[in-house]
């Protein structure tokens, strides 16, 4: 509650409205009673319980035993001052609080109790009308309204606290929880990167090798050029898996490299057609790369799967969006059984998730025994294509 503004606001009022009653008990005594035996003995115990009660922010708020010592010390002083002069009772209001402040519920109330006990048989004493009963109820009252609101400050307070700690504990939740939703995602991304980098190219060479090996004894020019070129293809799925360690650019984007270069470049090695159509416009690296995946990922699959005679790459530059076209004569396949787990790979799922990474889409038109078209359209600002 001592972190509460306004709990520590009600604190500095209470502090203020003890010494002001302890002054003013301290004027009302030395001007009815003229400075007799008491007098000394009243000023001196009245400093004594200012000088404690000054101590209370230096012994802290806590309720350690420090802090109930020093309490019970501040009334036992504050009692002896009323026995010796009934005028001091009413520094009991502040008391009440810091009593309710520092010690337990029950000890509190039982304190609070006491104290009244105290302010009533004061009242009495000083009182020369005779019998009155607001002597009897108006001291009890005070307590009970003193302690009341109290009780409701520190429970709104203990709501409060309780409200911040499931804010925070929500907060850290929340936090935790996309910690874990973008390792997932972070997961997929390199399971999409490893599946259109390193998985084609070892591909590639296992099926190069194969090649090579068939034909070793009969045929060894063209053994060793598979093999030839399947250390290319070693070459190149190094340096792209050191530039995927480095969380770089496909390396086919990399020395400045713009996307029909590499597509071209792509296309050959694969031995697939390419064309553009429509007048180009630079295209952010990003859209970039998640094309020039999408077509690995497609002619990875079209070598795989599609037994294709020919297949063409199509760049086509649409002023408010860019496609890519991917057609092969194949076998084809029912483009409803796409999604299905196992049907054409991992590669579908990863170029579709790439495409909607860059607000785009991927559609599939096949028919079995027909061939396949694969087409990806991503969308591009006006800036983008003002460029």
């Amino acid at each position: 509650m001592e972190h509460d503004p306004d709990a520590r606001w009600l604190a500095r009022v209470m502090h203020i409205a003890f010494f002001l009653l302890l002054g003013a008990s301290l004027a009302r005594f030395l001007l009815r009673h003229p400075w007799q035996d008491r007098g000394p003995w009243i000023v001196a115990l009245s400093g004594a319980l200012a000088a404690l009660y000054a101590l209370g922010p230096v012994v802290g708020t806590r309720a350690t035993s420090r802090r109930t010592a020093w309490l019970g010390t501040v009334v036992a002083v504050w009692t002896v001052l009323v026995l010796l002069a009934p005028s001091f009772a009413w520094c009991a209001v502040p008391l009440f609080y810091t009593g309710l402040r520092t010690l337990p519920p029950r000890p509190a109330l039982a304190l609070v109790t006491l104290l009244t006990a105290f302010v009533v048989t004061a009242q009495i004493k000083l009182s020369h009308s005779g019998w009155d009963p607001n002597l009897l109820v108006a001291p009890p009252a005070v307590a009970a309204i003193a302690t009341a609101v109290f009780v409701h400050a520190r429970r709104q307070a203990d709501r409060q606290r309780a409200l911040i700690d499931d804010l925070i504990r929500a907060r850290r939740e929340l936090a935790a929880t996309e910690r874990r939703e973008g390792t997932l995602a972070e997961r997929q991304r390199l399971s999409m990167e490893i599946h259109d980098t390193l998985a084609q190219g070892l591909s590639s060479q296992q099926m190069l090798l194969q090649a090579a090996d068939r034909v070793w004894d009969s045929d060894p020019g063209t053994a060793r050029r598979h093999v030839r070129t399947a250390e290319s293809v070693a070459e190149h799925n190094l340096a792209e898996a050191r530039r995927f360690v480095h969380d770089l650019a496909p390396s086919e984007l990399a020395g400045g490299s713009g996307l029909e270069e590499a597509l071209r470049r792509l296309a050959a090695r694969e031995g697939a057609g390419f064309r553009v159509d429509g007048t180009p416009v630079p295209l952010p690296d990003q859209v970039e790369s998640a094309l020039l995946r999408i077509a690995q990922g497609a002619l990875a699959n079209v070598r795989e799967h599609a037994a294709a005679a020919s297949t063409t790459l199509t760049l086509t530059y649409l002023g408010d969006q860019v496609a890519l076209d991917i057609a092969d004569d194949g076998r084809g396949f029912e483009p409803s059984g796409a999604r299905s787990p196992g049907v054409r790979g991992h590669g579908l799922p990863a170029m579709r998730a790439r495409a909607r990474r860059v607000g785009g889409t991927l559609t599939i038109e096949s028919v079995p025994g027909e061939g396949t078209v694969l087409s990806a359209a991503i969308p591009l600002r006006h800036e983008e294509s003002d460029k």
